[in-house]
């Protein structure tokens, strides 16, 4: 089983809606990278018996390893980077679909990606490799559901 600390909203709406809130409170794009280090930071630690190529991420500069647990009633994943931002980004992603139901991640579009301004202040390495991780959750979903 995947220990996670998510969800830390009761749904996957509710957590975009509060990370479009959070960053809305920084006036600056060096305080938002800030921000997005010190979520890095709050990454529950993956064992490194998990950061095998297997469940390695491929698509971005940066190592990513993710993991998922569980069925189409509840999907539970942990991930890890090598990268501060990266593993603030990382945060981003489980915060808003760790928890959560397959049905519940197939049906949300992660909007807090263009309501932060990440797809204008990202590299594109780091867009890339974001794009990779939100595609690799719901494709989890998918074949969970798949299975249900």
């Amino acid at each position: 089983m995947v220990e996670t600390h998510f969800p830390l909203e009761p749904t996957a709406a509710d957590a975009q809606v509060a990370i479009r809130d959070e960053f809305a409170f920084f006036s600056d794009w060096s305080e938002r990278y800030q921000y997005l280090i010190d979520l890095g930071r709050k990454l529950p630690p993956m064992d490194d018996s998990l950061r095998v190529e297997e469940n390695r991420l491929l698509g971005c500069q940066s190592k990513v390893w993710i993991v998922s647990g569980g069925d189409a009633t509840r999907l539970d994943f942990i991930a890890a980077s090598d990268s501060a931002i990266v593993s603030g980004l990382v945060f981003l992603a489980l915060r808003v679909y760790s928890g959560r139901s397959a049905a519940e991640i197939i049906a949300t579009e992660p909007t807090f990606v263009a309501d932060i301004g990440l797809s204008r202040h990202l590299s594109p390495t780091r867009s890339n490799g974001l794009a990779a991780l939100l595609a690799r959750i719901r494709d989890t979903a998918r074949a969970a559901q798949a299975l249900a």
